[in-house]
């Protein structure tokens, strides 16, 4: 008994499995690890910091060794979130990514993943959650006069 195979209508369309993968990792990257998260809001604050300034300043008070956060560091510069220069011997680590770029999917994946939507679940969680001064009171309605006047009271 021969086979027949049935005539395919159009052209035959090949794909590159490997180049599809590696576009597909490229678009979709996981955003930074909590422990990256960490450094970068550290280099935000501070500017350039060695690998020892970077350990010597994390406040989560975890212990951590030298070469972890050299280790890090090195990942975090292959992945495009800082880059280093040379200081002497040393090399002192900069933020290649903008905090505003960082925390702002962040924060809407969060808030749109997890608290329903709703940014004013948000505040009520940091209000309850941390210990909140007079000044960040004054900040926060600043901010919130600021942005129902740029938006005219509509989101």
């Amino acid at each position: 008994m021969a086979r027949q195979e049935a005539a395919r209508p159009g052209p035959v369309i090949t794909i590159d499995v490997v180049a599809t993968i590696c576009i597909v990792c490229s678009v979709m990257k996981p955003g930074p690890s909590n422990l990256e998260m960490q450094v970068l809001a550290l280099l935000w604050e501070h500017g350039p910091l060695s690998a020892r300034a970077v350990l010597d300043r994390m406040r989560d008070g975890k212990p951590r060794a030298y070469t972890t956060i050299l280790s890090v560091l090195q990942v975090m510069e292959k992945k495009g979130l800082v880059k280093h220069e040379e200081d002497g011997n040393r090399h002192v680590y900069l933020p290649r990514v903008e905090r505003q770029k960082v925390l702002k999917p962040l924060l809407s994946g969060l808030v749109k993943t997890i608290l329903g939507g709703r940014p004013s679940t948000a505040m009520q969680h940091l209000l309850e959650a941390s210990e909140v001064s007079a000044e960040d009171l004054a900040e926060m309605r600043k901010l919130l006069a600021n942005y129902e006047a740029e938006k005219g009271g509509k989101p």
